[in-house]
């Protein structure tokens, strides 16, 4: 394709202007991906309510106009115009199902030469003075027909782009509200975080290394969360580690946790999903208790399912409780990625259980 500043670009306008007088139609080609992603929208009814509608009309018309033929023609003729306004409707509807420029091209022309040969043939077969007074009306049949399927095509060309644009839009919303619901890591935790090791820093306390180095690999594996949309479990389990040993530094032995997960137990998860549940169990499990708690974080295979569990040995589910904002975002993401995903919250006397399954 010329450039739209190149010389060659007006010459190439006016061809492509040119070409569509004698190749009418939409430029646009949709691959069967783009087909099957728009989605086959049902062919409106009301189109075949118009075409039965316009041959009632006719009926009463054809009888009036032709007076003095027997019935037997009368029929003969409507007959002909029904078995027409079929064929035309089936082409209509094969232009619905593959709205392409070739195709309605393909059909516009081979009724056109179909016209045109019969009338040769009509005029050679005795028929001459009918096709000269009936030439006019069968053009501008033939005419509207080739408009209305020209329009049709048009029409559901712009339809299927239309769709296409809402989908990307919609998909493009989706990553968004990922990337944004990934973001939200707990702001407190980070200014705590910071806060503590700025002061184990000033006090020149023996925790304030291992913490940093704890702190610096969190951030490094929580980074690309705001990357991509889905990352390996085990990424996940890893970032999830050093959050934990974050907040055992800062908690002391107020936390125990322990993590098993086997090396077999890999998915792709939205990033931050097993984060957020342990961020919940310890802002609702653990740090209400003055004696603190144990988190453990397991996996395991079920068939063809994942099994993964948050379980802390809190006070359990309040009465009446209910999802927050962060729990509910982790469960739309996860049903963004994994439709048939299940993430459940129980009681797990003493604590709570959340259990997702894969």
């Amino acid at each position: 394709m010329a450039p739209l500043d190149s010389p060659a670009m007006p010459s190439l306008l006016n061809a492509l202007h040119c070409r569509q007088w004698l190749y009418p139609g939409p430029m646009r080609v949709f691959t069967p991906e783009e087909m099957a992603q728009a989605g086959m929208q049902p062919w409106p009814v009301a189109v075949d309510s118009y075409v039965a509608i316009n041959l009632l009309v006719l009926l009463p018309a054809m009888l009036f106009t032709r007076q003095g033929t027997g019935w037997a023609t009368q029929a003969l003729w409507w007959g002909l115009w029904c078995a027409l306004a079929v064929a035309v409707l089936l082409i209509a509807r094969a232009l619905w199902r593959r709205p392409t420029r070739h195709r309605l091209n393909l059909y516009c022309y081979a009724t056109a030469l179909t016209l045109a040969a019969a009338g040769i043939l009509l005029g050679k077969n005795g028929f001459r003075d009918w096709v000269l007074r009936e030439n006019v009306t069968l053009i501008a049949c033939m005419t509207g027909v080739l408009s209305a399927w020209w329009m049709l095509t048009v029409f559901r060309v712009h339809q299927i782009e239309a769709r296409l644009r809402e989908l990307h839009d919609q998909d493009a919303a989706l990553r968004l509200s990922t990337r944004l619901a990934a973001a939200q890591i707990q702001p407190h935790f980070l200014f705590n975080t910071l806060a503590s090791l700025q002061h184990w820093v000033d006090t020149r306390d023996e925790r304030a290394a291992p913490l940093l180095r704890d702190f610096t690999a969190y951030l490094r594996a929580t980074l690309p969360m705001f990357e991509r949309e889905l990352q390996p479990l085990a990424d996940e389990i890893e970032m999830v580690r050093r959050y934990l040993a974050i907040m055992q530094a800062r908690l002391g032995p107020r936390l125990g946790f322990a993590i098993a997960v086997p090396a077999d137990a890999t998915t792709q998860l939205p990033p931050g999903i097993v984060l957020t549940l342990v961020e919940n169990a310890i802002a609702h499990g653990i740090e209400p208790q003055l004696r603190g708690g144990r988190i453990a974080i397991a996996a395991h295979r079920d068939g063809e399912r994942l099994v993964l569990t948050v379980r802390d040995d809190g006070p359990g589910l309040a009465p009446g409780w209910a999802e927050g904002v962060g729990l509910a975002n982790t469960r739309r993401r996860l049903l963004q990625a994994h439709p048939t995903a299940t993430l459940a919250l129980t009681d797990a006397h003493p604590g709570c259980l959340a259990t997702l399954t894969l």
